[in-house]
């Protein structure tokens, strides 16, 4: 599985790589710090499987990525985990509206964090991904 990262903070990324490691997963990682290098990414010939997306991040926030992706036809069924501090009702709600396959509340704590992700990525490892 190819997961594309969107996250402006380096050791918000860290972590995640980190728990990547620790737990033996072998899926190719992109990342990209910002919306703008992501649309970038994705105009490239290979897409994700799986976009980790975070809100709040400088030139394009996630709810405007989210917007641009699903609008695009051959992005659109790419699912995306929206991964966040804000457990805003309202941002919660328009990113499953948009089309968010998912909304995950980032943990301050490490071992909470570790266990959130590792259960969403063997979630999406059952999952029948589009490819093509």
């Amino acid at each position: 599985m190819t997961i594309l990262l969107i996250e402006d903070d380096e050791i918000e990324r860290m972590k995640f790589k980190r728990v990547c490691d620790k737990n033996d997963f072998s899926h190719t990682l992109m990342e990209a710090s910002n919306g703008e290098i992501a649309l970038n990414i994705l105009n490239g010939d290979k897409f994700p499987d799986l976009i980790l997306l975070d809100l709040n991040m400088p030139k394009m926030d996630g709810i405007e990525f989210l917007k641009k992706l699903k609008d695009t036809e051959a992005l659109k069924f790419i699912p995306i985990i929206v991964l966040s501090t804000s457990n805003n009702y309202n941002d919660v709600k328009q990113c499953y509206e948009i089309g968010a396959s998912g909304y995950m509340i980032k943990p301050l704590h490490f071992e909470e964090y570790k266990q959130k992700i590792v259960s969403l990525i063997k979630y999406w490892e059952c999952n029948e991904l589009i490819t093509d």
